[in-house]
C-alpha cells in the first residue's frame, strides 16, 4: 500500500474539508416505526347491559378503522352499588369482570382480538384492561 498521498489526493480533500456539503451518514439507520393508534373507552356509572353494548360497538368499529390498540377502563368497582342486592355476585356484578366476560363469550369480537390483558399501572392497572386487535381485513 502506498503511503504517500497523491497532489490530487490532497487538493480533493481540501475542497471536500471547506465544502459545506455533508456527507450522508451511512452507518446511522434511520428507522421510523409506524405510530399504533391507542383508543380508550371509560365506562365508569354504566350498568353492564349498558356497558356490553358499548364495548361490542367499540372494538367493532375500531377494528374496522385498523386500530391496533384499546384501552377499555371500568374502574375497580370500588363504588359498585352492587353490595345492596343479596343476590347478585359481589365479584362477577362488577364491570371488571363482566365486561372481558362478554367479550371472551362472544365470537364475533373474539374473530377480531388477538389479545386481552390487564392494563399498566399508567393506564388503569386492575381497573382496565387491554385489547390488541388483528388488522382489518
Amino acid at each position: 500500500m502506498n503511503k504517500k498521498l497523491s497532489d490530487k489526493d490532497k487538493k480533493d480533500w481540501q475542497n471536500f474539508l471547506q465544502s459545506k456539503e455533508k456527507l450522508h451518514n451511512k452507518d446511522s439507520q434511520i428507522r421510523i416505526k409506524k405510530s399504533s393508534i391507542t383508543r380508550t373507552l371509560d365506562l365508569h356509572g354504566q350498568t353492564l347491559d349498558q356497558a356490553n353494548q358499548v364495548v361490542e360497538e367499540f372494538i367493532n368499529k375500531s377494528y374496522e378503522n385498523g386500530i391496533s390498540k384499546l384501552i377499555i377502563v371500568t374502574g375497580k368497582g370500588l363504588h359498585s352499588k352492587n353490595e345492596i342486592d343479596p343476590y347478585v355476585s359481589k365479584e362477577l356484578g362488577i364491570l371488571k369482570y363482566s365486561v372481558p366476560e362478554f367479550i371472551k363469550n362472544n365470537k364475533n369480537l373474539m374473530k377480531k382480538i388477538n389479545e386481552i390483558k390487564e392494563a399498566n399501572i399508567k393506564d388503569g392497572g386492575g381497573g382496565a384492561f387491554y385489547i390488541f386487535l388483528k388488522k382489518f381485513k
